[in-house]
């Protein structure tokens, strides 16, 4: 399930480090203050055997603002969508959007109109044809040097790359683990790639950033969870706003 805020607002542009960053903490405010139970155990615990958050939230989108060179576009009507395969994520969500006459996101006031409920599709032949509206982050293996020390603990992959495809699929059978659906799950196609692109998470002192890009993919598996990972997003850090797919 998918919720879909119609907001406006009066600012013209939103700055390239606030574009998805401020999405995890209005949804984990709004489970604080509607299921706060849920909400501490996602952020302590994550849930399920790989203690994962199945929520996802994307970048706010207005398709009719002008744009602008270094500068994220916005301005009047546009939409913000968060979404989650487990069914009380999204009532606490719900109630949080309706209680919300203003979101601020990274200093931009976004009016909140209206909400409506996007239910996933059914997917009834085993095949999902998915694109995404921000970058899918993968990560992949550590990098090692030629005596075989790490480099560097994480690394991020990108369409392309050697391994992406089976990082990227191993994610998605590890969703659906965590959901205990079918996880026998493949990719059989990327047929769009966009331009890489680096966002900023978290907050503080913990400031750091995520590079993917976004992707268009035909997927393969049971209805059930082909409709979870379009609920939840492909790839990681989808409550920080990555892999959020296209309703």
């Amino acid at each position: 399930m998918r919720l879909r805020a119609t907001v406006t607002t009066a600012a013209t542009g939103i700055p390239w480090a606030e574009v998805l960053r401020p999405g995890r903490g209005i949804v984990y405010q709004m489970l604080g203050d509607n299921a706060p139970a849920l909400g501490a155990e996602l952020h302590s615990a994550g849930f399920g055997p790989h203690r994962l958050v199945p929520v996802g939230c994307g970048a706010p989108r207005f398709p009719r603002a002008r744009r602008q060179r270094g500068r994220y576009a916005a301005g009047g009507e546009g939409t913000l969508e968060f979404g989650s395969p487990l069914p009380e994520v999204i009532e606490a969500l719900a109630a949080g959007l309706a209680g919300a006459r203003v979101l601020d996101w990274g200093g931009v006031a976004l009016r909140v109109q209206n909400v409506v409920s996007v239910p996933a599709p059914e997917f009834s032949d085993g095949s999902a044809r998915l694109a995404t509206t921000t970058p899918v982050v993968v990560k992949g293996p550590p990098a090692r040097d030629a005596a075989g020390a790490r480099l560097r603990s994480q690394r991020w992959l990108l369409p392309g790359e050697p391994e992406w495809d089976v990082f990227f699929v191993r994610n998605l059978r590890r969703k659906a683990e965590t959901l205990g659906l079918d996880p026998e799950i493949s990719l059989t196609e990327v047929w769009r790639v966009g331009p890489k692109r680096s966002f900023a998470v978290g907050q503080g002192d913990t400031v750091g950033a995520k590079v993917g890009a976004a992707v268009g993919v035909t997927l393969v598996g049971s209805p059930d969870t082909l409709a979870a990972v379009w609920s939840w997003g492909l790839g990681a850090a989808n409550i920080a706003g990555f892999g959020a797919v296209e309703t």
